[in-house]
């Protein structure tokens, strides 16, 4: 390492460890891919799934929410974890769990055991994914961040997009099975890739509050369980006196009374309030939330309206999210570049601007007989607008964050992205069924699951189910519009006006 090197790494704070960190980065992608995938992967094989395991749709959808759920729950903590006991150490468990969970997917035999196995794989994730973050902002010095978190945030974008594609190539090729047993091979390489190339980092001693992890997980799993299960109980009675609503106000409240125990833990908070004093981490944290929630909502009601209105086979239905993937691959070194000398707030402004002309195309445009061309050039133009997302709104974040807080701040803004994902899961099952109703359709079993099983659809009843579908969809423009607010209040990087 050459002296002007070593200057630049001791003013930003950084593990003087790695002339080259970008092997390191490389090895994190892989695993970090892996994870994401999973998070979308689902959302095409979910008819597939009811019909081999006998499910109910509404069961169906909590094997998508178990694993998001566990994965957002201890983010706030296991950011922590690889702060103490050291990044590497932290996302190699996780790998582990992931990996060995994923087995257990694929050999679960009934819904039940397919739920438990994605709730522990969701943990492997939740160990996992801060420690990618934490250790990009901790090897690479703040000029050269951004193009480090545009790979980052690149891989994300992607990720979420690549799952209905290549979900629905291994369910129409081998089964819903191989959805998870495709991790086991990719989880040996990249835990073999992380011992080599991951370096192991200093520590730092901190407290948990388990208090605070009690309080947000008993809140979030109320808020959840109450939105993506009213319906099934017509927003009633779930058991004896506890209704949906007391579920949904309970949640709230416990997420309330957690962050007022953050403000007055005086030893060492699971949310340090802190961070959001630096105005960047608060709006990229706000701004990721509508970019989660959005992505996550718009992948049931298209893949529905592919497989139900237009009857493509899954792997069809998956390549309708190509365009997406695309965009976000091909502009990712240029978004890169920009990234470390654009200020965020044109960047973001542009993405966002994109997300929401496209999202109002779709929604505005998507019916029965909607030519193939229009859904795709709309995807399209949502493909570039995240490639201004997910990688500047990660490089941002943490940016002007001390590095001994690096951890907690991936933490922080990895558990708003779950958070968010989970909600839009949730909001998803619920808004869809809310426009199926409003147009008197059928749903399975007679019953008022959330989602109806994918399959020919009768042709009477097809304008009306696409209409509803694309009706379903105006939650995404008006949650881009909010992200493209937020980011308006970007202030320029301190590394942007100190020497390189």
């Amino acid at each position: 390492m050459s002296r002007a090197q070593g200057d630049v790494r001791a003013r930003d704070g950084l593990d003087e460890t790695l002339d080259n960190p970008w092997p390191a980065l490389w090895a994190l992608v892989l695993g970090f891919f892996m994870i994401m995938v999973d998070a979308s992967i689902l959302t095409v094989a979910t008819p597939a799934l009811i019909s081999d395991l006998g499910a109910e749709v509404n069961e169906a959808i909590w094997v998508t929410s178990a694993y998001l759920l566990t994965y957002a729950v201890p983010l706030l903590i296991t950011g922590r974890l690889g702060d103490r006991y050291g990044p590497k150490r932290i996302y190699l468990v996780g790998l582990v769990v992931f990996t060995a969970s994923s087995l257990w997917c694929g050999l679960a035999d009934d819904v039940t055991s397919l739920v438990a196995a994605r709730a522990v794989q969701g943990l492997g994730a939740a160990l996992m994914s801060p420690q990618t973050m934490a250790m990009i902002t901790r090897i690479f010095p703040a000029a050269h961040r951004g193009q480090a978190m545009a790979l980052w945030g690149a891989t994300a974008g992607v990720a979420t997009m690549v799952g209905p594609l290549l979900g629905g190539f291994l369910v129409g090729a081998w089964g819903w099975e191989w959805i998870f047993f495709i991790n086991v091979p990719v989880g040996v390489v990249a835990f073999v890739a992380a011992t080599r190339l991951l370096p192991d980092l200093t520590t730092h001693q901190h407290r948990f509050d388990w208090l605070g992890v009690l309080l947000f997980g008993s809140g979030m799993f109320g808020l959840v369980f109450g939105i993506q299960e009213g319906h099934q109980y017509d927003w009633g009675r779930i058991d004896g006196p506890v209704t949906v609503w007391r579920l949904i106000i309970g949640g709230v409240g416990l997420l309330a009374l957690f962050v007022f125990w953050q403000s007055r833990n005086r030893a060492e908070p699971l949310l340090p309030l802190s961070l959001f004093r630096d105005r960047n981490f608060s709006v990229a944290n706000l701004a990721i939330a509508t970019v989660s929630f959005s992505f996550m909502t718009m992948g049931f009601p298209l893949m529905l309206y592919a497989q139900s209105v237009r009857e493509w086979t899954p792997f069809q239905a998956g390549m309708l999210m190509t365009p997406l993937a695309v965009g976000s691959i091909v502009l990712a070194r240029l978004v890169g570049g920009l990234t470390d000398r654009e200020h965020p707030r044109t960047l973001t402004v542009f993405g966002f601007a994109c997300a929401v002309v496209a999202t109002a195309a779709l929604a505005l445009a998507l019916d029965a007989t909607t030519p193939v061309w229009v859904a795709v050039a709309a995807i399209s133009l949502l493909g570039v607008g995240s490639a201004f997302l997910w990688g500047p709104l990660s490089a941002t974040a943490n940016r002007n964050l001390p590095m001994h807080q690096a951890g907690a701040g991936s933490g922080v803004y990895n558990s708003t992205r779950q958070v968010a994902s989970t909600l839009g899961a949730a909001v998803a099952a619920l808004v869809i069924e809310w426009r199926l109703e409003a147009y008197d359709l059928p749903t399975p079993n007679g019953g008022g699951e959330a989602v109806r099983a994918a399959g020919p659809l009768d042709p009477a009843l097809a304008v009306d189910y696409s209409a509803a579908l694309a009706q379903s969809l105006w939650a995404l423009p008006v949650a881009f519009t909010l992200g493209l607010v937020a980011v308006l209040f970007f202030e320029r990087p301190r590394h942007f006006d100190e020497p390189g």
